[in-house]
């Protein structure tokens, strides 16, 4: 068994050690971070470069944890279309996103209007990010889904957010339709990746198919 972590914006995925360690210690599962270009590369290329490495793993069973961008780079990879074109050619296992904007982004869209900021959002997030858009889970896996309501984060700077949210991502743009689960947590973005609560949740789901409580 494998546990895949897929990082955010602007993230290298060595936030996501601890709660690697602690959801591959309740698992007795290997765990590794997937690393791709959140910046210089489009949604498209950073997918495919996703489904190449996981054709890599060799392991019965592949988990995948995706926090913020990294869940619109594991939905595109299981969207019908060239990504996911055929069969996937790699283990079956269960997702978890954590604070995943899936239905669009008002930060990322306010952040946008600065100078500059979309050029320092980059390809990934203007692929995916910027436009409101409606979205729902068909693929074959169990996914579950966190989303935070401690509203502390960058986002706050941009201006009132107006919804519960997790100081970065509304918690209504991580609802995703077609999920197995969806969990509300008070935890904030940033802080998913070290919270001992997020990764109890994340590992719980991952080995049930259900989130606990």
């Amino acid at each position: 068994m494998v546990v895949v972590y897929v990082h955010g914006l602007w993230l290298p995925g060595h936030e996501g050690f601890l709660l690697r360690r602690r959801v591959g210690r309740a698992l007795g599962a290997e765990t590794r971070s997937f690393s791709y270009a959140s910046v210089g590369c489009g949604l498209d290329e950073n997918a495919l470069a996703l489904k190449r490495y996981l054709r890599t793993i060799q392991a019965d069973t592949v988990h995948l944890v995706a926090h913020s961008l990294g869940g619109l780079v594991v939905l595109k990879l299981f969207e019908p279309g060239v990504v996911a074109g055929g069969d996937l050619g790699f283990a079956p296992g269960r997702i978890v996103f954590l604070g995943s904007p899936v239905r669009g982004s008002w930060s990322a869209q306010r952040f946008a209007r600065l100078p500059f900021g979309r050029r320092l959002l980059g390809l990934t997030a203007a692929d995916t990010l910027l436009v409101s858009r409606e979205r729902r889970w068909a693929g074959a896996r169990d996914l579950g889904v966190i989303a935070g309501d401690m509203p502390v984060g960058v986002g706050r700077l941009l201006g009132p957010m107006g919804a519960p949210n997790d100081g970065t991502v509304l918690v209504e743009e991580t609802d995703l339709p077609g999920a197995t689960q969806q969990l509300r947590m008070r935890v904030n973005h940033s802080g998913m990746p070290f919270s001992a609560l997020v990764a109890r949740q994340t590992a719980g789901f991952l080995r049930e198919g259900r989130f606990e409580g």
